[in-house]
């Protein structure tokens, strides 16, 4: 459509050097080479609450860290099936993200819908990283699109399939947007605050809520979470 910018599409190395990350923009549209890991609570309380060593070199082979559950299965041959890889909320694993940062030297979190501002703040910021959000539900399958060969799986025995430490070797694999950038800047925030300005004038002239049903309010800032 006439006037709407369209989205710079970036193509992204897993283990992308610090000018490359400086020059990503919110909003840009980034599809990933290289390997890429699963890593969430299972993960993380294996390697940094029970201290296992972590079975790769990182950030040397990945710095790209995903939030996801695979669709995957190990055959019987020790081969591998993965098809879709649906990202989990990220905002469930902030706690970690610290020592994980140093632990690891991740630059790249990748997953679903994203963390406050202050978190990218006060964690991504000081360790270089940036998040990369999936677009939109339902994408399982077009980023499986993007795997290439599934490397490896790690603790599958210790923590599931679900949960264990999947290795991916991905090829234009995406799309992901770029949800914070290296001054922490929050892409979705920034979104919500240009809604919510407008978001008066919408609801002028429409009845007060009635039924005081939970959940209902006339105060269009409330958010219920």
């Amino acid at each position: 459509m006439d006037g709407i910018a369209k989205p710079r599409e970036v193509r992204l190395s897993t283990t992308p050097t610090p000018e490359t990350l400086a020059a990503l923009q919110l909003g840009d549209i980034v599809t990933l080479d290289g390997l890429i890991y699963t890593a969430r609570e299972g993960v993380y309380m294996r390697a940094l609450e029970d201290g296992a060593n972590i079975p790769m070199e990182l950030p040397a082979e990945s710095a790209a860290n995903f939030h996801c559950s695979p669709a995957a299965t190990i055959r019987d041959d020790g081969s591998f099936d993965m098809g879709a890889v649906t990202a989990t909320a990220s905002f469930r694993f902030a706690k970690w993200l610290p020592e994980w940062f140093d632990k690891s030297g991740a630059k790249l979190i990748i997953g679903k819908g994203g963390m406050s501002s202050k978190d990218y703040k006060d964690y991504f910021v000081p360790n270089g990283a940036v998040y990369l959000s999936t677009v939109g539900y339902g994408t399982g399958a077009l980023l499986g699109r993007g795997i290439e060969k599934v490397e490896a799986v790690h603790w599958h025995a210790e923590l599931g399939l679900a949960q264990a430490m999947w290795v991916i070797r991905a090829c234009n694999m995406g799309p992901f947007i770029v949800a914070s950038d290296l001054a922490g800047n929050c892409l979705f925030e920034r979104e919500n605050a240009k809604i919510s300005a407008g978001l008066d004038a919408v609801y002028e002239g429409t009845r007060p809520a009635v039924l005081k049903r939970f959940g209902e309010t006339d105060d269009r800032s409330d958010e219920l979470i």
